[in-house]
């Protein structure tokens, strides 16, 4: 279940008591912490690296390798290199959950670097917030994330304003009032962004023409895309990750709906998308944290040295990795100790941090405060169209 070794024996049971309260060994409630005489700083990632969401996991991991490499190679945090040890979640929350009990008792981590699905770093930043051990997500989107606790903290927006941004732009920019919405109804991430576009749609007078829901396990959405075209919305809503939204297009376009009637959320940014339902999408606008072709310097200087290691062009997730890496590395940097606590803390005071995707500033609820990019598909590929800002 938890993959731990087998000589840990009769304290097991003990280390899976506590995994909620305070890991093995510890005192007074505090975190895990570092192994006194280690020469390095060790930071766990779990990511979904097998399962249904591999693409996320394997483009973050990239992100946050690059970080790693950029950081060693300066001298790594206060004269210490740092080492990240990777875990494969299996895209499962319990997994997840398992995953951070054994980086945190077992390997000591002084900090975590959270998920992509908002489900998993839930789980997951349950077992670190009670732990005291700082997390990081880099890219999970659902509110409820960061407020498990003061030691969860994200580096992306959050789905009510993504939710929001996404029904302004609908609105505003592409002048469309009637809409309708497709999402997973199982899905912590597609469910909860589904639910603030429409809270935002209806304060703007819009109109939900027709609201479909699915399980995330299914794949024929024949049945909810003729329903959907029947009511002749202007356009559609559709929250879900690329892996759902892929037989989706493909589907669509069979029913006679162009592909330039959907909008998306940040979900969607995989090379699998274009490179499997290109065509189907073309003309389609999603809300993301990135894009490679965004004009700003650190985007570009990321984009730069991403391209000379991994010979192609970087997804958001992969920004993403990079930048809550490299912020959690920074804050390390300006903690006053070498504790958990001390790094949570400065975490806590990070403003104005210059990463791929932007400034980022952490504000009192641990979220980012940053911009949203709007990426449309053209040609099969992402290309940047506009940055819009949250206040």
């Amino acid at each position: 279940m938890l993959g731990r070794r087998r000589w840990i024996g009769t304290v097991a049971g003990l280390c899976l008591l506590s995994a909620l309260g305070v890991g093995c060994g510890k005192k007074d409630g505090g975190g895990a912490g570092p192994e006194p005489a280690s020469n390095e700083w060790k930071v766990g990632a779990y990511l979904s690296l097998s399962g249904a969401e591999t693409q996320f996991g394997k483009d973050t991991q990239e992100g946050t390798e690059l970080a790693v490499e950029e950081i060693n190679a300066k001298g790594g945090v206060k004269g210490k290199k740092v080492r990240v040890l990777f875990e494969d979640d299996k895209s499962n929350p319990q997994e997840a959950s398992n995953k951070v009990l054994q980086l945190i008792n077992r390997d000591k981590v002084v900090a975590l670097l959270g998920e992509v699905a908002s489900s998993r770093s839930k789980a997951g930043g349950i077992v670190a917030n009670k732990n005291k051990i700082p997390m990081i997500s880099p890219s999970s989107t659902n509110p409820d994330v960061t407020k498990v606790g003061p030691f969860v903290f994200r580096v992306c927006f959050t789905d009510d304003v993504q939710g929001q941004m996404g029904a302004r732009f609908v609105k505003n920019k592409l002048n469309k009032s009637k809409v309708a919405v497709l999402y997973a109804s199982d899905d912590l991430y597609s469910s909860g962004l589904a639910n603030e576009f429409k809270s935002e749609a209806k304060k703007l007078g819009m109109t939900i023409v027709a609201e479909k829901s699915f399980l995330k396990n299914e794949t024929n959405f024949t049945t909810y895309l003729n329903e959907i075209k029947s009511a002749e919305p202007e356009a559609i809503y559709a929250p879900v990750y690329y892996n759902a939204m892929v037989p989706i297009a493909r589907q669509a376009k069979a029913a006679g709906i162009p592909g330039n009637m959907f909008v998306g959320g940040d979900g969607w940014h995989s090379d699998s998308l274009v490179n499997d339902a290109g065509e189907e999408m073309e003309g389609a606008y999603f809300t993301n944290h990135f894009s490679p072709d965004m004009p700003s310097p650190s985007s570009q200087a990321f984009v730069k040295r991403y391209v000379e290691k991994y010979k192609r062009e970087p997804s958001a997730l992969a920004a993403q990795g990079y930048d809550s890496a490299m912020l959690l590395f920074d804050a390390m940097g300006r903690a006053k100790g070498d504790t958990p606590e001390s790094i949570r803390d400065a975490i806590a005071e990070t403003k104005n941090f210059q990463g791929a995707t932007g400034a980022i500033t952490i504000d009192a609820e641990r979220n980012a405060e940053k911009p949203i990019v709007i990426v449309q598909i053209k040609g099969k590929k992402f290309t940047y169209f506009d940055t819009v800002t949250t206040k």
